[in-house]
């Protein structure tokens, strides 16, 4: 059997199944060595030299090597594991494992022995997401049948095409790191990441877990070209597709070879191949997230698609610890600290936003906060600009909060858990592998310095102790032509000198200029010692470089001048330095007691307010926007968060919350059926018509004008698609509840409404040579995608009864039209021009689907007998017209002229700031002559009308949301304040409450600038606040 070989294939399907393979050839020995067993993998690099040739393909020529690896390394304080260390310890390595680690010990007889006195030892690191540069895209694109979408690159190996940055895996290594998960970063779909070491052995010899886990990022990559998608709703969207149609695929290869190849074969993708075991849940599929937003999208992904998750994360999780406590799913935590806002003069500082200053300060703390919290992480180097920032702003962290402890688990046993290595790696025990990294001192508490890095038994040298220690002060000079006199002052630690010198014209220095001096560095190899600084005070355009040996006290060496002068010195010690020669890390800002808020910006709550059982508002004027009209001296009863009476003299339960309405009106909770604030992007312009698309996929509650709505007693709105499309994407309706998560803003419920554009904007959007240019155009094309939507309907239902040839995919576009044409997803249009909505009014009829609504109706007016007779609502503006050609023909009665023909009218904003003031705009109505009542149906119960909505608000009547307003006056006058606005029985904003809310912030802001200002500029850097 020794020499037999076999096929094992790498993609999918089964021997026999016809279906495209990737398939690659092992001979048994080396099958074996690609196998998941930790025992396995021992075994093998245990077996050394002489097995090397029974378990490698590649014949040897010339000698072999037949050396052992044999080594002894003694003396250290050795971190066996986080809490566990061994001092005075020797670690016997052979063949690439360790063989034994015990306090004390003799070195065995043949071992190369190394003294690590002095110095300290720790497991390997275990990098959990790194990106080694492998994938770069060839020119042209990618060739074969690999996906109709660039961006879909599933089908990338990090196995395959193992063809790394060797000076990546040399800063790697230099940060500790032996092993990584190395992932793909091109595309949405970016292909499969494997496990790796990170020594400079052959590709074939440092795959430890190949092709392991799939790659998938929220954003896409312009060098792969392609327009669709090009906004985050539509990567959802292509993410859904892409998921439903892997498990189509297997299906209809399946069938084919079912058939016995009876009929034409489906099409080959090996994107959609290499995804089969990934949408089964049998292979983990890593989201490579950049906000908490993107993490809580890639969790209700993997919720709707079984999908076996795993979260590279983005630094904000200490924002959503409530919901990472519910999860077990592998996080792989960077430490890309921000830069500090700019607040180094007034107008800066009133510029940088809550929000940016508390990231800044609890960023560095976002792995303490997790630790505490009982989350399991690890920690990556992916993120960082550079990355011999990660030592530095690892001990950032530990300086914020992060123990010791947790910080090593995080880069060693913790990653080899996820990975499946942990019986090789992550600890220093006898049997496991020879990753280590041996430092100067304690990594996590000090500047110490990497020395070597162990990999599978082999060591990398990354630093040498500096040959000699330079600091104190030193009497300089030189007789030279373009010599000098001056006293140099060396402080700090070995490896972060700093110091000044003073230049002197003559012999008394103290007569002359003192100098920072930029940098001081002592070259390891030689011994020599370099100082640079500024030569600006020495009447000198550039930068001075004194550098030289140093023997002892004495310091002999040149200096170049930015004249081109090369005045050789002589120097000498006059006073010694006394200090560490190791710096200790400590955090440099000011504890701060910052309250957990959400949102984490401007006016965020801790919690949501109570609901009462009970809510009574007495003696008020209520506009009811219904049957009832508007009642003086009225009553207001709240159940549950649910209208139970209104009317005149009831009575209050027992323990109910009382407002005192005397003087004051309630109405309903306002409405605006048009805005786009509250979401990541607004159009998906990468494909003509986009009905796919989602807004309520990218959802957020960062969102200050949220707020700044609620203060305007704004309850409920329907965030559109943008007007870049004929047929754009599905809209969704929010209520207004601050302090909530993106999926808990939706209305439960409510109706589902699709975005059409008609005129000037999709016609003209959005690269030259995009169908349609014309507004015919436009009509056809929706035309032909109805007409393509009944053809996939009756392909399914053909193959539903026959059950004969390829089973037919899911498309999600042609499900939403289908949608639209059962009448399921109402339209809402945008337009201006009255000859268009007569048009779409036509199409209606000849399909059967429903306009809901129109949208903007600058001309609505000309055809409010036609809307009225078709059923179809209008949404508009109270007066805006004429910014645009296709706007010129608007009337400000246009909202009455649509109410006298009977058509549900309502307004809107489309515009955010408009949003939080919709009862000003309902007061300019009245100048139309509309009585005050009509005027503020416009923003209550038609607006909730005009989005199928009325069953549940616009209107105070029994059993309907308890969302109404408690205002200081008339609504709709402009001198009227919201004091109170209520969602659902629960108080979301009074102007009590702000006023706390407001100085809170100020406190918070002068609080963190302070912070800003005293943690210097010097460390505003990656460190994010600071060590």
């Amino acid at each position: 059997m020794i020499g037999c070989t076999q096929s094992y294939p790498i993609t999918s399907g089964g021997a026999g199944s016809g279906r495209p393979l990737t398939v690659f050839r092992y001979s048994l020995g080396d099958f074996v060595k690609t196998t998941l067993s930790a025992l396995t993998l021992s075994l093998l690099l245990a077996a050394g030299a002489s097995a090397q040739q029974s378990s490698r393909t590649q014949p040897i020529e010339g000698i072999r090597d037949n050396g052992t690896g044999y080594h002894a390394l003694v003396g250290a304080r050795v971190v066996t594991a986080p809490g566990q260390a061994i001092d005075n310890a020797t670690i016997v390595i052979r063949n690439g494992m360790i063989q034994s680690v015990e306090r004390g010990g003799t070195p065995p007889a043949g071992a190369r022995v190394w003294d690590l006195t002095g110095q300290t030892v720790y497991p390997g690191f275990i990098d959990s997401h790194a990106d080694l540069g492998m994938d770069q895209v060839p020119e042209g694109g990618d060739v074969g049948p690999t996906h109709w979408n660039p961006q879909v690159r599933a089908w990338f190996s990090t196995t395959a095409n193992l063809q790394d940055d060797e000076a990546r895996r040399k800063a790697l290594r230099s940060q500790g790191f032996g092993t990584a998960l190395v992932v793909p970063k091109q595309g949405i779909f970016r292909g499969s990441a494997s496990v790796v070491n990170l020594g400079d052995a052959g590709v074939r010899d440092r795959v430890l877990r190949p092709d392991l886990a799939q790659s998938i990022g929220f954003q896409r990559s312009f060098e792969l070209g392609g327009r669709y998608p090009d906004s985050s709703m539509g990567v959802i969207a292509l993410m859904k597709q892409t998921f439903m149609d892997a498990d189509w695929y297997e299906r209809a290869w399946d069938a084919y070879d079912a058939s016995g190849r009876a009929f034409l074969p489906p099409e080959t993708s090996a994107a959609l191949g290499a995804l089969e075991n990934a949408v089964h849940g049998q292979q983990p599929v890593i989201f490579e997230t950049r906000s908490e937003e993107e993490y809580l999208r890639g969790q209700k992904l993997a919720a709707d698609y079984g999908l076996d998750a795993w979260y590279r994360g983005n630094g904000q999780e200490y924002r959503i610890l409530d919901v990472l406590s519910q999860t077990s799913a592998p996080l792989f935590v960077p430490l890309d600290f921000p830069d500090a806002p700019s607040v180094d003069d007034p107008e800066s500082a009133m510029d940088a936003s809550l929000a940016e200053l508390r990231h800044w300060y609890l960023a560095p703390t976002n792995p303490a906060q997790l630790a505490d919290a009982g989350i399991d992480f690890a920690i990556t180097s992916d993120g960082l600009t550079s990355v011999a920032d990660f030592l530095p702003n690892l001990r950032t962290a530990v300086a914020r909060g992060l123990s010791e402890d947790d910080a090593l688990a995080a880069i060693t046993t913790t990653p080899a858990r996820y990975l499946g290595i942990e019986g090789t790696h992550g600890t220093i025990a006898a049997g496991k592998v020879a990753n280590l990294v041996v430092a100067e001192g304690d990594l996590f508490t000090t500047e110490a310095d990497v020395r070597d890095v162990w990999v599978q038994g082999k060591v990398y040298g990354v630093t040498r102790a500096a040959q000699i220690d330079p600091r104190g002060t030193w009497m300089i000079a030189s007789d030279d032509q373009w010599g000098f006199q001056a006293q140099l002052t060396l402080e700090g630690t070995l490896n972060r000198l700093r110091g000044f010198i003073d230049v002197a014209p003559g012999r008394n220095v103290s007569e002359g200029v003192r100098v920072e001096i930029a940098s001081a560095s002592v070259i390891a190899e030689t011994g020599r010692l370099e100082v640079r600084f500024p030569g600006d005070d020495l009447g000198y355009e550039g930068t001075a470089l004194l550098a030289g040996s140093v023997s002892g006290n004495d310091f002999y060496g040149w200096t170049a001048l930015p004249n081109g002068a090369n005045p050789s010195f002589q120097g000498e010690r006059t006073a010694p330095f006394t200090g560490d020669a190791v710096g200790t890390v400590a955090s440099d800002v000011p504890d701060i007691d910052l309250p957990w808020i959400r949102p984490m910006m401007e006016y965020g709550v801790p919690s949501i307010p109570q609901q009462p059982a009970a809510v009574f508002v007495r003696n008020a004027t209520v506009w009811t926007q219904g049957p009832q009209g508007r009642l003086e001296n009225a009553d207001v009863l709240i159940r549950n968060g649910q209208i139970a009476e209104v009317g005149t003299n009831l009575t209050a339960p027992r323990g109910a919350v009382q407002i005192d309405g005397t003087g004051k009106h309630v109405t309903p909770g306002l409405i605006d059926p048009h805005i786009h604030s509250g979401v990541s992007d607004v159009n998906e312009t990468g494909a003509t018509i986009v009905p796919e698309v989602y807004m309520g996929d990218v959802l957020t509650h960062n969102n200050i004008w949220m707020y700044r709505q609620l203060a305007g007693g704004l309850t409920t709105a329907m965030i559109k698609h943008g007007s870049a499309n004929p047929i754009g994407g599905e809209n969704v309706i929010v209520k207004m509840r601050w302090g909530l998560l993106p999926e808990q803003l939706k209305l439960e419920g409510g109706s589902r409404t699709v975005k059409f554009a008609l005129g000037e904007n999709p016609k003209r959007c959005c690269y030259e040579g995009r169908y349609p240019d014309t507004r015919m155009g436009t009509q056809e094309i929706i035309r032909d995608h109805f007409l393509a939507a009944r053809d996939y309907e009756r392909e399914w239902k053909a193959w539903e009864a026959s059950g004969e040839g390829i089973p037919p995919r899911r498309d999600l576009r042609m499900e939403a039209l289908l949608d639209i044409l059962n009448q399921e997803l109402l339209i809402s249009s945008h337009g201006y021009r009255a000859d268009e909505f007569l048009a779409l009014i036509r199409l209606a009829e000849e399909f059967g689907f429903r306009v809901q609504t129109i949208q903007h109706g600058v001309e609505a007016y000309k055809i409010a007998p036609e809307l009225a007779a078709a059923g179809v609502a209008a949404a508009v503006w109270s007066d805006w017209g004429g910014f645009k050609m296709e706007a010129y023909d608007a009337t400000k009665y246009n909202v009455r002229i649509l109410m006298e023909a009977g058509v549900t009218v309502s307004l809107h904003s489309d515009n955010q700031q408009i949003a939080s003031r919709m009862n000003w705009e309902a007061g300019k109505l009245l100048r139309t002559g509309l009585t005050e009542e009509q005027a503020l149906t416009t923003v209550t119960i038609n607006a909730a009308k005009v989005l199928a909505i009325d069953n549940r608000v616009g209107s105070l009547e029994a059993g309907k949301d308890a969302d109404f307003v408690v205002w200081s006056g008339n609504p709709l006058s402009q001198f009227t304040k919201a004091e109170q606005t209520w969602v659902d029985g629960r108080r979301y904003f009074s102007l009590e409450e702000d006023a706390v809310l407001r100085a809170q912030v100020e406190n918070e802001r002068q609080q963190l600038i302070q912070a800003v200002l005293s943690a210097g500029s010097g460390d505003r850097g990656s460190n994010g606040g600071g060590n």
